[in-house]
């Protein structure tokens, strides 16, 4: 009677090397997204070698080009932001709950803004990139119309300028090229809003 081969379990050292492996990935990764939250928006393999502190060959074994760990940065980001994309909103009132999320959008903004706006600077020659800012707009267009009445989501004209008020570009532009703190930015949306949906 035959047996069936016995399944080897991994071996300590093919253990050791996948999790070194794993660790190398999350260190790059992590470098890329501090190189640019510190105002590189472009940086190098090699740069972000030196900050994981890893070699210029490790970084191209883990990721086969520049636009692939930006794919792999856009999915940490997206974990991080599901959380607060997905807290039940505090007010009844729906008015309120679109000023909730100019809070909400301020917040994540702040956090992601410096690789929104490096991914910009490459998204004309990215698909993938380029595809990732079009899921971005549409998934916050959703999520603000998921909070207004049918009657106010019909109104093209007013759905066109919340969407507008509550956008990256929008917050992006009140802070850096308009110089207001965030506090203040968000306190000039909220205006806006309240007016406009009154």
């Amino acid at each position: 009677m035959s047996r069936a081969p016995a399944v080897r379990s991994p071996t300590p050292n093919a253990d050791g090397r996948r999790r070194r492996g794993e660790d190398n990935r999350a260190k790059i990764v992590a470098a890329m997204l501090e190189i640019i939250h510190a105002g590189e928006i472009a940086p190098s393999a090699e740069q972000v070698a030196q900050r994981a502190d890893v070699g210029l060959r490790t970084v191209f074994r883990h990721f086969q080009d520049m636009d692939s760990l930006y794919r792999e940065m856009s999915v940490v980001i997206a974990k991080e932001l599901h959380g607060a994309a997905e807290r039940p909103f505090v007010s009844q009132d729906w008015r309120e709950r679109v000023v909730e999320l100019i809070a909400r959008r301020s917040w994540a903004f702040e956090k992601i803004g410096p690789f929104l706006r490096a991914s910009s600077v490459f998204r004309y020659r990215s698909k993938f990139l380029d595809a990732d800012n079009a899921d971005l707009a549409t998934a916050l267009r959703a999520i603000l119309k998921r909070q207004l009445p049918p009657a106010v989501a019909r109104d093209q004209a007013k759905l066109e300028i919340l969407d507008l008020l509550l956008s990256f570009e929008t917050w992006s532009r009140l802070r850096r090229e308009q110089g207001l703190a965030p506090k203040r930015a968000r306190e000039v949306l909220e205006t806006a809003v309240r007016r406009l949906l009154d």
